[in-house]
């Protein structure tokens, strides 16, 4: 899948949280300027090609304060009732800098 992307994507153990998505509280496997995978324990309602907000606390090493994205869902892939991999495209970043900073840091740690 990562080999046909515009953007490279980086792994990331940012903590996320999908508004407005009850047990939507996950991992953020990996981002880029376009898109990011979360992975949610159990099974979370997300419908593909509905918006939301995604409110993203990068791990502490970081230095980077938390920050919110608006996302479009792509897909949603479920692993029976243990787990939901997400598949979103980024449509906004309100706090842009904060964003851009935690993609850089996380180019710059995995080359």
């Amino acid at each position: 899948m990562s080999e046909n992307r515009i953007s490279p994507r980086y792994r990331s153990i940012a903590r996320v949280e999908i508004s407005k998505v009850s047990g939507g509280d996950g991992l953020l496997k990996n981002i880029s300027i376009t898109g990011c995978c979360v992975e949610c324990t159990g099974t979370v309602d997300v419908k593909p090609t509905a918006q939301y907000q995604l409110a993203i606390k990068p791990e502490k090493e970081s230095h980077i304060g938390s920050f919110e994205i608006a996302v479009e869902c792509k897909w949603v892939r479920n692993d029976g009732d243990s787990s939901t991999e997400l598949g979103f495209s980024i449509i906004a970043s309100p706090k842009g800098k904060q964003f851009q900073h935690y993609v850089d840091y996380l180019a710059y740690r995995h080359p």
